[in-house]
This record gives structure tokens, C-alpha cells and sequence, in this order.
């Protein structure tokens, strides 16, 4: 039997970090994804391949430890910790196939996360649903990261453009918000269990100064929720622009970030800020009739991906 399953990679528009602390957010299901296979293994060991990646790896699953063929480590523990909860232990091969670029901001580990234990669970035939999916993901996010928004693997789970409010109730976009943006992103990766932990110590250092911008933040998601459901582009962007100097204020701007920002608003988008934890990672670029000239001012120093929002959430099936 083979079981297969597919999640969509996220970008946050608004809520990173301040999402963190009970603060709403807003992000979206892009039309990139994790695609996961597992099937028995031909050998007694249990095997993880991610050849688009060059990385194979054996996994000892009671341990949650692997032992290294090839490639670098990176997904790996994401893989480990979902196998260790959904998974008997008996010898499996999984395969991980993505266009989801690692550690670029956009929920790589949600969305390889989310498809890993949808095909897990079809393997094994354990009856779920996206919202326990969505929980589940999310703690295996927590248990790698030690501190995680649960907003990743939500999106990854269910598609679409979300607003996750203060008190966690997920409100999905009607409207539709179908714009182009452009993905800028580094070679330089960002580490999101690091950014969240020095952003919380920042935090704890600066209360009176960290705590109002962390608030500012959510009031910010707010007015922006507003503004996409009248489809007010020109609104979004100008709080994009915002949100950016937010970010800047608790740390999670990069030099390398910066600069892509800046690029994308000198060639015309009209909004453009970090997208995720930061420190490395992406920026993500409003840019209504100046997708080609966004794209071509980012790809001068660093990658791009044009992406637009997807309704497609994860799906899985069983191959007998």
C-alpha cells in the first residue's frame, strides 16, 4: 500500500511574531506545495528520501534520532517528530518531494508537516479531519520550534486566505482576494525557533517598549482585514508598509530583507514587507499591474516565486 498526501506552503500578510502572543493574523494557502509519500520499506530500516533536496537519511523512529546518508540536515526533525506520533514503527520509506523552498518564510516545515502525518494516517487508516490535523500539526511544530503560532499549520490544513482572531476563532476570507504578489527570498535561512525565542527575550527585556508595538501589531491585522474585505489594495499595501517597520522594531529584519523590500517598492509594488519569522527567510510584495518589474528589481540580487492565494488545503489518498 502507498499512502500520498499534499499540503500548500503559507505567506503571512499580516500577525507574524505578534500572532505569537494572542494577537490576530492574517495568511494565505499559496499554489506551492510539500508532496509526501510513504510506502513499506523494501529493506528492515526505515528510510526518508528528499531527492530534490539530495538528503537521505535513515530514521530510527522510537528515538526521533536518524542517522545521515547524504545532504544536509534541515526537515529532517519535522519529519521525525510526526513519525514518532503517528506511526507504529514497523520499517516505512518516505518521500519528500517539494517547490516550497526550505527556511524561506513561507511554512515549509507546516506544510511538509501536515502532508507527512495526512499520509501517515492514510497508511495506517487512522480516521482524521482537518481540524485534528491542524492541531496535530501544530504540535509537532511546538514540540520542534519549543514556541509555535498555530497559524502555519492551520493554513497549510485548510487553504485559502485566514483570520485567525485574539481568541484563536478562524474566520476564512469570502472575498475574493485573488492580487498578485511577488516572493523575494534569501539564500540566507531563517530559523523560526530562534527568531520567536529573541523576540520573546526582547520582549521580556523591554516590556514597555515591545509590549504596545506587539499591540500596534494586532490593531494593525485588523484595519487590514477591514480593508481586504472591501478590496482596498492601496490600503493593504500602505499597512504592509507599516507592519514592515513593526518588524523592524523587534529585530527580525535582515539587511538581505530589507533590501528586497526596498528594491520591490523603488520598481512599483505598492506594499512590501517580511513575511514570517525573519532573520533570513522572504519578503512578500503587493504589486497589482507590476509583477514583471517587481520581479525582475528582486531577481537582480536575490530568488523570487510569483504566487497568488489558493482555496486548496491539504489532500491525501491511499494507493493499493
Amino acid at each position: 500500500m502507498i499512502a500520498k498526501a499534499s499540503a500548500p506552503a503559507k505567506a503571512i500578510l499580516f500577525g507574524e511574531h505578534s500572532v505569537v502572543y494572542g494577537e490576530p493574523a492574517i495568511a494565505g494557502a499559496v499554489n506551492k506545495r510539500a508532496y509526501v509519500t510513504v510506502k513499506e520499506s523494501e529493506c528492515d530500516k526505515s528510510i526518508f528520501k528528499a531527492p530534490n533536496i539530495n538528503f537521505e537519511a535513515e530514521l530510527l523512529t522510537r528515538e526521533k534520532k536518524y542517522i545521515l546518508r547524504k545532504g544536509k540536515p534541515g526537515i529532517i526533525r519535522y519529519i521525525l517528530e510526526s513519525v514518532y506520533r503517528a506511526h507504529d514503527h514497523t520499517p516505512i520509506e518516505i518521500t519528500l518531494t517539494s517547490n516550497v523552498p526550505i527556511g524561506s518564510g513561507l511554512g515549509s516545515s507546516a506544510a511538509v508537516t501536515v502532508a507527512t502525518l495526512a499520509a501517515l494516517y492514510r497508511y495506517h487508516n487512522i480516521r482524521f479531519n482537518k481540524k485534528s490535523l491542524a492541531h496535530d500539526a501544530h504540535m509537532v511544530e511546538q514540540a520542534v520550534q519549543g514556541v509555535a503560532s498555530p497559524l502555519d499549520t492551520l493554513v497549510s490544513t485548510y487553504g485559502g486566505l485566514v483570520y485567525l482572531s485574539r481568541n484563536k476563532k478562524v474566520e476564512r476570507f469570502k472575498v475574493n482576494f485573488n492580487v498578485p504578489f511577488v516572493v523575494g527570498y534569501t539564500t540566507k535561512h531563517g530559523n523560526t525557533g530562534k527568531m520567536v525565542k529573541d523576540v520573546r527575550h526582547l520582549k521580556e527585556k523591554n516590556p514597555k517598549i515591545i509590549n504596545p508595538v506587539i499591540t500596534a501589531m494586532g490593531n494593525l491585522t485588523n484595519y487590514a482585514k477591514q480593508a481586504i474585505l472591501k478590496r482596498d489594495f492601496n490600503k493593504v499595501g500602505e499597512l504592509m508598509n507599516i507592519n514592515h517597520g513593526f518588524l523592524d522594531v523587534i529585530g527580525v529584519n535582515t539587511l538581505e530583507l530589507s533590501r528586497m523590500v526596498y528594491n520591490a517598492r523603488e520598481a512599483g509594488a505598492i506594499g512590501s514587507k517580511t513575511t514570517g519569522a525573519g532573520g533570513g527567510g522572504s519578503i512578500i510584495a503587493l504589486c497589482p499591474g507590476k509583477v514583471d518589474e517587481v520581479a525582475e528589481a528582486i531577481a537582480r540580487d536575490d530568488n523570487i516565486l510569483k504566487i497568488h492565494f489558493t482555496r486548496k488545503g491539504v489532500s491525501s489518498r491511499v494507493y493499493k
